[in-house]
């Protein structure tokens, strides 16, 4: 799999509000080759590898690097001031054995907990890189395989919802508890779980990477970019194949995201192309710290991705979500525009420990820890959508809230929409549409219940 060149959309999002001092790769050059590193497809190269990037992290900072070839490998861990190169007719592929992962601590999938690090790490460090025009594969399934087995056994017992933590896989690249990082240019494969995952950081770039998971099936949960309570955080000029959540906005899950109370804040998602994948750009269904200040501009979706613009949540996930912005969107033959599900997916959002399970670890309580629907409510304001052109869409919303907490603040301007069927608007206060064109079948605008003041919508 060769680097090429990615669609280039030509159009430009604001910039962050604070520019990242982004890591340098200045220093020495270290070659993993000098430590034992041996690219055959077949040794184990964990640790020659690490212990190169140990001695860079050890001279104050400077580049690994390999040679052309494909390194077996466990867990990788990036240091401060470290720029691990992986270059053209470079491969990085991941062992199939979980013991060649070790267990930290992390968030996955908004709970605290232990879990297997990923691939490649950059674990409370800062200025690190990992860059390139290489292969990073996480051979990963081994791993879909294993979750497949486990919802087999968990789903006629209630456990559907358990079955995502207890099932450990590892992430591709895990960014956590660290600031000034950029993760670039790369080709990302076949990730075990979650893609690129940025957790409790701040001021980190992605950027241009070609992210292919559905290569010899289908992996469950294989997302493309999660940005996870995070602030000052750039994606851009990514092109995305996966099998669930393109890039996604993401804060932490019911109590125990409620406990941690951390935003995700200061978030420019620019110019990607999302060709396969559950949703385009999603924002939850982890919302308990809240979203503010979100961008996203220039952002392509085409078939096959049957949803567009994704807003998830549950009545025990609380937060507050407000300030986004989303402009110059094209999506090409993609079902549903425009979803917000608050009550999403009950099964999996929902834990109840059965009764007569009582050995439980620890993250299962903090799951089926009862919130208050006060706290649990989630609530979103203050949206923005503008300059939308869609072409062989099939309904436009499907929008809906709580009675309690209605859908307030959504500005739309200059929609150009190709569907079938507008939709249906449900608990929605100040919604504004300003020259749009929604052409429909019926030649009818969205059906609007439970609502107030949706002014300038028209077919």
């Amino acid at each position: 799999m060769h680097r090429r060149n990615l669609l280039r959309l030509g159009l430009t999002g604001a910039v962050l509000t604070t520019t990242p001092a982004f890591a340098q790769g200045t220093g020495r050059t270290f070659d993993a080759a000098d430590f034992g590193a041996v690219g055959d497809g077949e040794t184990i190269n964990t640790r020659p590898i690490q212990a190169a990037i140990d001695a860079a992290a050890g001279a104050g900072g400077g580049t690994v690097t390999l040679s052309p070839g494909v390194y077996l490998s466990g867990s990788l861990f990036v240091k401060s001031n470290v720029t691990l190169a992986i270059g053209r007719g470079v491969t990085i592929k991941g062992l199939r054995d979980l013991n060649a992962y070790p267990m930290v601590r992390t968030r996955v999938a908004g709970i605290e907990m232990d879990w297997p690090a990923g691939l490649l790490n950059v674990y409370q460090q800062q200025g690190a890189k990992i860059t390139g025009e290489g292969l990073v594969d996480g051979d990963g399934k081994v791993f879909w395989d294993s979750y497949w087995a486990m919802r087999r056994d968990y789903d006629p017992r209630d456990l559907r919802w358990a079955a995502d933590y207890d099932c450990r896989r590892p992430r591709l690249i895990h960014i956590y508890d660290s600031q000034d990082v950029e993760v670039s240019g790369l080709n990302l494969a076949r990730s075990g779980f979650w893609t690129v995952h940025v957790c409790y950081c701040r001021d980190v770039k992605v950027s241009d990477l070609i992210i292919r998971n559905n290569l010899g099936g289908r992996g469950p949960s294989t997302d493309g970019i999660d940005i996870d309570s995070s602030e000052r955080v750039l994606v851009e000029r990514c092109d995305l194949s996966v099998n669930d959540d393109a890039i996604c906005i993401k804060a932490g899950r019911d109590w125990d995201g409620l406990r941690v109370a951390r935003q995700c804040r200061e978030v420019r998602v620019r110019d990607c192309i999302v060709r396969d994948a559950l949703a385009g750009m999603t924002f939850g269904s982890e919302t308990s710290g809240g979203f503010e200040d979100i961008e996203v501009s220039g952002l392509r979706i085409e078939y096959p991705v049957p949803l567009g613009i994704f807003f998830k949540s549950g009545h025990t996930r609380g937060g507050v979500i407000s300030n986004i912005r989303i402009r110059d969107v094209f999506m090409q033959d993609v079902a549903t525009l425009f979803r917000v599900n608050l009550n999403w997916y009950p099964n999996y959002s929902y834990a109840q420990i059965p009764a007569g399970i009582t050995d439980v670890p620890d993250y299962w309580r903090a799951l089926a820890t009862p919130v208050p629907r006060e706290q649990g409510i989630p609530r979103i304001h203050n949206v923005r959508l503008s300059d939308m052109k869609v072409v062989g869409g099939k309904v436009g919303f499907e929008a809906a809230a709580y009675a309690e907490a209605p859908l307030t603040d959504f500005a739309f301007e200059r929609l150009d929409w190709d569907v079938r069927d507008a939709g249906t608007i449900t608990n929605a206060r100040d919604w504004r549409f300003t020259d749009c064109n929604i052409d429909t079948l019926d030649g009818k605008g969205p059906r609007v219940t439970d609502s107030t003041g949706v002014t300038g919508l028209r077919a």
